[in-house]
């Protein structure tokens, strides 16, 4: 089966929001240039939680796509997606270096005269050290980028009819996603939970990844609702696939809420000195509203509302839910990074004697996202107009044009 021109996208329109993306990534930049001179401490800070929103896009994205291939879901029709939302990992690895260049601010155990004061770091310098963390970081990328352009290059030539490729992705996809799944579990530990070294979570990976995954989810929605009501797409897309997207968020709400309570209550029961701490934090000096804003708004409200049939069925409906599930998305990467500074931006760990962190919002948190999420969103659409919006060559299409997931 040969490419179909057919399935072009509509290239005006997207790039009207590739120049408004790009004007907002501009704008944000300067911000954080501005912050980077005046805050250096809340700069490399809120850059953290920014850029972890928009990774976890990408990557959920990837994770996402190589489960179609494992599995032939025919949710495929969505794979263009996720396919152009994993091959803005070069932006993203380019967009990591603020977080190298603030090692020294955003990481205790990267400071030597605080490893020899403490018996903890001392003991886990062989794993948290500055050489070590970044030759990690390249580990990660090297091997999420080249598992999405093998990916992504293979799902071309399926396009172009060559199906001995099938089996290849396929293989791909399997070793894949246990590279990914390790490969996050470890991204975590290296750039969330090293920010506190001596908080230890057995069950972060996991958290991290449902995280990634329903970021992915809403992200798609949203890009699917915009094609939606533009052709081509407007006579393909049906509201059972919007469906089929729906059920998926919904899971992934609960498997979020799953994670974060077993957290809670393995913290809870064992009492640990080392892990105590880190939920005390939480639920504290103001911090605690948030902690009750996140049990409401990113588990209950969602789990709700897609209770629903209809709304799920009803793009105009279905992407406020996605538009919000982003939002509490950035408010829990936000909880898991910033309750371990103090309001002048230091960690914590890097001051002497008792602090407590209270709760605070500063203007760089709306200036990194801006800036990083511009950035991405400009190349995002700019990978999405590179190829035809549906995968012509997926030996399941025709069943996914025509049916998913049961919803009728």
């Amino acid at each position: 089966m040969n490419v179909d021109t057919t399935y072009s996208p509509p290239v005006a329109d997207i790039d009207r929001v590739r120049s408004k993306a790009l004007i907002a990534g501009v704008i944000g930049l300067v911000g954080c240039g501005i912050g980077l001179l005046v805050d250096r401490d809340h700069f490399f800070r809120a850059w953290l939680v920014a850029y972890m929103l928009f990774l976890g896009i990408a990557l959920g994205s990837l994770a996402l796509m190589m489960i179609q291939h494992l599995s032939g879901g025919v949710w495929g029709v969505f794979r263009r997606i996720f396919e152009a939302s994993s091959r803005t990992l070069p932006l993203l690895a380019v967009l990591f270096v603020p977080v190298l260049l603030g090692i020294s601010t955003l990481y205790p155990w990267s400071h030597p005269d605080h490893v020899a004061a403490d018996e903890v770091l001392r003991h886990k310098s062989a794993y948290l050290n500055t050489t070590f963390f970044v030759v990690r970081a390249v580990i990660y990328f090297a091997g999420w980028w080249g598992i999405a352009t093998l990916l992504n290059k293979w799902s071309r030539l399926q396009d172009s009819g060559d199906v001995a490729v099938n089996r290849r992705i396929q293989r791909l996809s399997g070793a894949g996603l246990v590279f990914y799944a390790l490969a996050v579990t470890f991204a975590g530990i290296d750039w969330i939970m090293s920010l506190n070294p001596h908080w230890y979570s057995t069950i972060f990976g996991f958290l991290m990844m449902g995280g990634q995954g329903l970021a992915a989810l809403a992200f798609t929605v949203i890009v699917s609702t915009f094609l939606f009501k533009r052709e081509p797409m407007s006579g393909l897309l049906k509201p059972h696939h919007f469906h089929d997207l729906g059920k998926l968020m919904f899971a992934f709400v609960m498997l979020w809420a799953y994670f974060n309570f077993s957290q809670y209550l393995l913290t809870f029961a064992a009492n640990l000195v080392e892990e105590i701490p880190y939920m005390i934090t939480r639920t504290s000096h103001g911090w605690q509203y948030l902690a009750v804003f996140l049990v409401l708004f990113h588990f209950f409200l969602p789990w709700f509302l897609l209770l629903s049939r209809n709304l799920k069925r009803t793009p105009h409906r279905l992407v406020i839910i996605a538009f919000w599930i982003l939002f509490v998305r950035f408010a829990d990467i936000f909880m898991l990074v910033s309750p371990e500074f103090d309001a002048s931006g230091e960690n914590l760990h890097l001051l002497v004697g008792e602090h407590a962190s209270h709760f605070f919002v500063h203007w760089l948190d709306i200036a990194a996202p801006l800036a990083i999420g511009g950035l991405w969103l400009w190349m995002f659409f700019g990978e999405l107009r590179q190829r035809p919006l549906l995968a012509v060559g997926d030996p399941y299409l025709r069943e996914s044009l025509e049916t998913a997931g049961g919803g009728h």
